[in-house]
């Protein structure tokens, strides 16, 4: 199966300046696992959108999948307690 390729919104560098690095190297990690398998067994579908929500630790990771461009979007990746607002 061919790779997705990564997509980050503008906003997310921001989203990263906030977080600790040892806890930034384990997300990223787990995004760049997107690229292979873009709706992991631990994913959920965000109701009423077309985005899933990945957990790493206490972040949280928001993005979308375009799966006829092979695209997989970063949209938001916050802390659980503000990645709603």
């Amino acid at each position: 199966m061919a790779g997705y390729k990564l997509f980050f919104k503008k906003s997310v560098q921001k989203d990263f300046d906030a977080i600790p690095k040892k806890d930034l190297k384990r997300i990223l990690n787990r995004i760049e696992a997107l690229t292979e398998t873009p709706r992991p067994a631990d994913c959920e579908k965000l109701t009423g959108q077309e985005r899933y929500r990945l957990r790493q630790g206490r972040y949280r990771m928001v993005y979308s999948i375009q799966d006829d461009e092979l695209s997989v979007w970063i949209v938001k990746v916050g802390h659980r307690k503000h990645i709603y607002r």
